[in-house]
């Protein structure tokens, strides 16, 4: 049988990305899982796993992959590293139609290339089947709780990219004390929600129901984790229906506030459509029955659901202070300002183990249909392109997108 040559590129984009698709162990264990793969690491000088464990795995490393067959990354190549006829997966951020990325679509096509995009990975039911959400969520909790200490000048956490891996980052929240009534909402439930559940989990903070969180007083911290349900409300005064509300969101309206009200600290992990109401509003920040106090905007979107997420936040400086009066950005100890934490590429602080994650769901959901079979047609319904130059039937959608001047 044929080798398929798998390339591992290393990451392009400015600021650089320490994460990588696979560790060198798990380059390893797919040479062993899938006998028809060998696994080709192109040299990177910043990758958090160093080219000497790769080689010590065994795995060849080298500067050229235009042997390889499949080239993988985990964001964005540069149009200029990418060669003709090969397939590429990688997270592209084209699939919405995103400006910047406009060219480098136009790109892909030029060059004949099939585009396999993590992002759209998903199983027969629509679910989708990897991503970093995870890392998101255990890494945008952790930096709201530092935002609350630094906020309420109680304790200090070291920045979590400054943890050596998550065990370093889960003893410093040993280091976490909250006031007896400090409140806390959290939103969302996908990937994102429960990685941040993995480290509320690991404090002593007592979970309690919307409606107890709402209307009762509590002599220790608590939070309560929200539905859809919970925070947004039918304009009919209808009964509220999940179905029709992911259908129709512009027919409800959000009912939030009275948990901003209540609460000293909210953990965003939502996944939020522009069809759907915002969130928590100007109008919410500014009541003065309003407790909060720190936002970690663990979805980032920047003008949308949260109001006080005006800017995308960094690594390097990943708390700014919001003024609800003049909804414009002051520093965050200011005694009028709401702490907001808007990191957007949260999982690079922990590299390693983020990587590591990511590769397990590769290896365990993608490379058999990837390398084997694909009865579900997982890897026909991730890819944008073929390699005739085109866009597939499953994302016809972007032929404006692509056909349009581009304007980067």
């Amino acid at each position: 049988m044929e080798k398929i040559k798998l390339g591992i590129a290393r990451e392009g984009k400015v600021p650089p990305d320490f994460r990588v698709p696979l560790t060198p162990k798990q380059c390893k264990l797919v040479e062993l899982k899938f006998p028809n793969v060998e696994v080709i690491v192109q040299n990177s000088p910043i990758r958090t796993f160093k080219d000497e464990l790769y080689i010590e795995q065994g795995i060849k490393v080298q500067e050229d992959l235009s042997e390889c067959d499949i080239i993988m990354g985990v964001k964005e190549f540069k149009k200029d590293d990418l060669i003709p006829n090969k397939r590429y997966i990688f997270f592209s951020h084209t699939i919405k139609k995103q400006p910047y990325n406009q060219k480098l679509l136009q790109t892909i096509l030029q060059k004949k290339i099939q585009l396999i995009d993590y992002e759209v990975m998903k199983n027969k039911l629509g679910k989708r089947l990897i991503g970093f959400g995870r890392y998101a969520g255990i890494v945008g909790c952790y930096n709201g709780f530092r935002a609350f200490g630094m906020k309420n000048q109680t304790f200090q956490l070291k920045k979590a990219c400054e943890c050596e891996n998550r065990i370093e980052l889960e003893n410093e929240l040993k280091k976490v004390v909250l006031p007896s009534n400090t409140k806390i909402v959290l939103t969302g439930f996908g990937r994102v929600g429960y990685g941040a559940r993995e480290i509320m989990d690991l404090l002593p903070i007592m979970e309690v129901s919307p409606a107890e969180f709402l209307n009762d007083s509590f002599d220790k911290p608590v939070f309560t984790h929200l539905e859809v349900e919970d925070y947004f409300a039918p304009i009919s005064g209808q009964e509220f229906d999940k179905k029709h509300f992911y259908s129709h969101g512009n027919e409800y309206k959000s009912v939030f506030g009275k948990y901003a009200n209540e609460a000293d600290m909210y953990i965003a992990c939502h996944f939020w459509s522009s069809s759907s109401p915002y969130i928590l509003t100007a109008d919410d920040l500014r009541n003065e029955k309003s407790r909060l106090k720190v936002v970690a905007d663990v979805s980032c979107d920047v003008a949308g659901p949260i109001a006080s997420t005006i800017k995308a936040s960094t690594i390097a400086d990943p708390i700014f202070g919001y003024d609800p009066k003049s909804e414009s950005e002051i520093d965050f100890m200011n005694e009028n300002a709401i702490a907001v934490m808007s990191v957007d590429n949260l999982p690079c602080e922990l590299p390693m183990d983020a990587s590591e994650d990511f590769g397990n769901e590769l290896i365990k959901h993608i490379f058999p249909a990837l390398f084997n079979e694909d009865p579900d047609n997982i890897i026909g319904r991730a890819s944008e392109t073929n390699l005739n130059g085109e866009l597939t039937e499953y994302f016809s959608y972007l032929n404006d997108y692509v056909n349009s001047v581009a304007v980067n």
